[in-house]
């Protein structure tokens, strides 16, 4: 295109002449009206200009523009009312303007941004560390002059203390001084630059309410006597130029400990949070708790995790050992005699066998002749020391074999002759191969006339029990309780075993070892029987088993005779303990009662809390269980002599719950039955068992009053059936229906009276009129209910024989046919029991 004018360009672009002058005055080409001429280089400079006043960058310039600016404007009529019914039209105009910018250009816009944020930060972090680096330099040299000033100072000392000290209080009493007087100038020049700048402005004086009006006292207000600066020694502060807190720059990730249950407090405290923080978090995750509540680990190592901390789960063990690291013995091992385990099918001799060695009778003091509770002997062979635990054989005192078994060095599996493995048999080589011991054989009452001891050894090795002569491991011994026969042989290959696994342990320093049984008795308090494994236990030590802890203040043997001390593989009865320790748990001597005391309160509260978790879990069970349907529970609080046989019959009636009657044991503790158990059964609804134990006399009279069932028991398997024929009476009896007769309708009659009466004959059993009945047509129940009448001819009759005719009128029923056939039978009741 030639040169043209600015008014056909204009035309050509289809602008008004006005705009396009002005575009080109803003473009800075000049020109002096419409009719002047415009070249091509013109029309470029005005295109540029025209780009970049819309956004738009010469350099990225691709034919797009990268900013819209849309304006848009709109007229329409507004038909307003005037007065006297005329109307006027008014025209509005609505401009609209909207802009629209390219995505790369915010893209561009925000990485510049970033870009200049990250040069900021990494500025400040640059500068952080310059500052850390200046103020370690700082520290160091102030160190070191310190260390200078120190020696030097030490040296003044010893030449002229007096003189120095005098020396330098008169200087810091002069300092004090002269920065008081220093201050004193400084404000005073303040308060004359002030008035004098407010007497510029034509301010008035500043006053200590704000306005002059306010004082009474005219020239004087405001003013105030300056008191007297009170001189104090300066203070030596060591500063390092860094103040005491800084804000973090990234956030802080804690390592937190997590045991087997905590409290949702106690984690918030470890994290550094509030706790409503970890129930929101723990809400969000579907649990609904509160902040007292304990939750297990898996779910804190969950909520740690979620919070951006490091969870570090650790088992209460580690924190008792960490407790105790510093009570471990060292020194110089000894040999130590056997720890053997005596374990069989109950009635197979186990204690008879003890007996013998030991020349006592322990199983006739034992009610019903078994053994119910754990004993420890230590007996004196001629060929050295050996220690016996009698275990019971009885099934319902798993635990208390499993206690034997892992506390000994060798078992005595003992087999009658006469009647082979047991149940219990099997029981003990389980137990015995869970603990790695090794296992002697003793096969009992060979002296019977119907012992077969080939017979024992081809059934055990079928349980891997295989003897030496059939070329096994295990050695097996035949001997007789009553005779004495194959004793010598046994102890012999006791000895035999020991000498081989060489047993050794620590004899000097604290002791520890297994708590074997614990029991209440009057007037002694807490006893409990101890087989200490290493060191040597004596009295007056403090002493802590499992979450009872206390100082000895006797000791006995087994045979109640007083002993001062009690080296390894020594069982002996101790006096003295808060409280009765639970069977199995490990003691340990301890320097000061103190140490005592807090690993006692920690295991106590670890303790409750896993309590109170199976309590939760079991409330969450028990209403699931209510949801599903209505189960009948039978409370039951235990007393018992000793821990063993408490816990030996609580695990027995648990094991009875089924479906539909569930055992609940309340409580189950040691000692005699007190005033405070007879009351919590009557608040529970709740049987009492004494199991060896008996109510004392303010028990007696709350039981009396309450009339709370307390049944005593000296049998472990008497208890056990009490309570299961007390749950079968709580079974729903099962109903059972029988067939007595069947008639069949060969006629139907209709009566004013009675309404249809099928005239019948009997051809199975019998016919009783209160007996119910079904109407069979075809085979097919059409009726189920009862008879409304029975007649022979006119008589009525309460019972129709086989091969009789008989009128039947059926209750709430018309529609009997020819064909039908009438059952009659009777329901039956049979009390269910618990297997």
């Amino acid at each position: 295109m030639a040169d043209v004018t600015v008014a056909q360009f204009a035309e050509v672009l289809k602008v008004p002449v006005e705009k396009l002058l002005s575009q080109l005055d803003e473009a800075g080409i000049k020109v002096a009206g419409a009719d002047d001429t415009i070249s091509e280089d013109a029309k470029l400079e005005l295109l540029t200009h025209l780009r970049r006043s819309h956004g738009q960058d010469d350099a990225t310039d691709t034919g797009a523009p990268r900013r819209i600016t849309l304006r848009r404007k709109s007229q329409s009529e507004l038909r307003l009312s005037g007065t006297q019914g005329r109307s006027r039209t008014v025209n509005v105009e609505v401009r609209r303007k909207r802009t629209y910018i390219k995505r790369d250009v915010l893209e561009k816009e925000a990485q510049e941004k970033q870009e200049e944020f990250d040069r900021q930060r990494q500025e400040e972090q640059d500068k952080i560390e310059a500052e850390k680096r200046e103020n370690e330099r700082l520290k160091a040299e102030k160190e070191q002059a310190a260390k200078d000033a120190e020696r030097r100072e030490e040296e003044e000392k010893k030449q002229a203390e007096t003189q120095a000290r005098e020396a330098a209080e008169k200087a810091a009493q002069e300092a004090a001084e002269e920065r008081a007087r220093v201050e004193k100038a400084e404000q005073d020049a303040r308060n004359r630059r002030a008035k004098e700048k407010d007497k510029k402005k034509g301010k008035a004086p500043e006053t200590k309410y704000g306005r002059k009006e306010l004082h009474v006292a005219g020239d004087k207000s405001g003013r105030r006597r300056r008191k007297t600066p009170i001189r104090r020694r300066p203070a030596n502060i060591s500063s390092d130029g860094q103040h005491g807190f800084e804000k973090p720059v990234a956030p802080v990730v804690h390592e937190v400990e997590i045991p087997e249950s905590i409290v949702v407090s106690e984690l918030a405290q470890k994290m550094a949070i509030k706790g409503n923080e970890v129930v929101k978090v723990l809400f969000n995750m579907g649990a609904m708790v509160t902040i007292n509540q304990v939750i297990d680990q898996d779910t804190a190592t969950l909520v740690v995790e979620e919070m951006g901390h490091v969870a570090k789960p650790v088992s209460g063990t580690e924190l008792d050992e960490d407790l105790l690291k510093d009570e471990k013995l060292s020194g110089e091992e000894v040999p130590r005699a056997p720890v053997v385990t005596i374990m069989g099918h109950v009635d197979h001799g186990k204690t008879s066998l003890l007996d013998y060695i030991r020349r006592t009778k322990v199983a006739a003091g034992e009610a019903g002749g078994i053994t119910q509770h754990i004993g420890a002997y230590a007996v004196e062979t001629d060929k050295g020391k050996v220690t016996f635990l009698d275990t019971p054989g009885h099934a319902a005192f798993t635990q208390m074999r499993a206690r034997g078994a892992q506390a000994t060095d060798i078992v005595i599996l003992v087999v009658a002759a006469d009647d082979g493995v047991k149940p219990q048999t099997i029981e003990a080589i389980e137990h015995s191969k869970a603990a790695e011991v090794p296992m002697v054989v003793a096969i009992n009452k060979i002296d019977k006339e119907n012992a077969d001891p080939e017979r024992v050894k081809n059934e055990l090795s079928a349980h891997e029990i295989i003897p030496e002569d059939w070329g096994g491991e295990n050695l097996f011994v035949h001997v007789s309780a009553q005779t004495g026969e194959g004793v010598d042989s046994l102890l012999e290959s006791i000895l035999l075993q020991a000498e081989v696994m060489d047993l050794t342990a620590v004899a000097e320093g604290a002791a520890q070892g297994i708590v074997i049984e614990s029991s209440l008795e009057k007037g002694r308090g807490a006893v409990a029987t101890v087989l200490v494994q290493a060191g040597t236990l004596k009295q007056g030590d403090m002493i802590i088993a499992g979450e009872e802890y206390g100082r000895i203040r006797n000791m006995f043997d087994e045979t109640h005779s007083k002993i001062s001390t009690a080296g390894p593989s020594t069982p002996a009865v101790i006096l003295g303990l808060s409280k009765t320790p639970s069977a199995g748990d490990d003691f340990l001597v301890v320097k000061n009662e103190r140490k005592a005391r807090e690993v006692a309160q920690f295991r106590q509260s670890k303790s409750r809390e896993s309590k109170l978790a199976q309590q939760q879990a079991s409330n969450l069970d028990m209403f699931s269980q209510m949801t599903e349907g209505d189960i009948k529970v039978v409370p039951i609080m235990i007393k018992s002599d000793v821990h063993g046989s408490a816990e030996a019959l609580r695990d027995s009636l648990n094991k009875l719950s089924t479906d539909e009657v569930k055992v609940k044991v309340i409580s189950s503790g040691v000692g005699g039955i007190t005033e405070s158990d007879a009351t919590l059964a009557a608040t529970s609804h709740a049987v009492i068992i004494g199991f060896n134990v008996r109510a004392d006399a303010t028990a007696r009279a709350a039981i009396k009053e309450s009339g709370v069932d307390v049944r005593y028991y000296s049998i472990i398997y008497e208890a056990i059936d009490d309570v299961k024929a007390a749950m079968s009476g709580l079974l729903s009896p099962e109903i059972r229906e029988n067939i007595v007769g069947l008639a069949e309708v060969k006629e139907v009659f209709s009566s004013p009276k009675l309404g249809d009466i099928a005239g019948s004959i009997v051809t199975e059993g019998y016919v009783k009129r209160s007996n119910p009945i079904r109407v069979l047509r075809d085979n097919v129940v059409i009726y189920e209910g009862e008879l409304e009448s029975l007649r022979r001819f006119k008589d009525d009759v309460n019972e129709v024989r086989s091969g009789t005719e008989c009128g039947i009128g059926v209750k709430n029923y018309n529609d009997v046919k020819v064909g039908d056939q009438i059952e009659c039978y009777e329901r039956i009741e049979v009390a269910r029991t618990i297997d």
